[in-house]
């Protein structure tokens, strides 16, 4: 019988697009999450039998960097939530403010 290859690149790529997408106020947790459920779930009937599979290792390696990517990506939207909850009537104030300084007609 041949093994089946557990192929992590999309993996890897989809943690990667997450990682760029954090400081978008945390918007990266979608492809982040998807990445970390894929390996999951590609790495579930591989862990019950590593026999019959390839690249198990790999296939690990990517659901850490996804699980990582996925933990900053939370905090940065967490964070991103709860500074517009505070600042978000400020914000919009000193927004105005600078158009009405520069003349600009809203």
């Amino acid at each position: 019988m041949e093994k089946q290859n557990l192929n992590s690149t999309l993996i890897y790529v989809l943690a990667v697009l997450g990682f760029l997408c954090c400081c978008v106020a945390g918007l990266g947790v979608i492809p982040a999450g998807i990445a970390f459920f894929m390996a999951n779930s590609q790495l579930k009937p591989a862990l019950a039998n590593p026999e019959n599979f390839n690249n198990i290792e790999g296939m690990k390696t990517a659901k850490t960097i996804a699980l990582v990517v996925l933990i900053i990506n939370a905090a940065y939207l967490i964070w991103s939530i709860y500074r517009f909850s505070v600042m978000g009537p400020m914000f919009f104030d000193q927004y105005n403010q600078m158009m009405e300084q520069y003349g600009v007609q809203q």
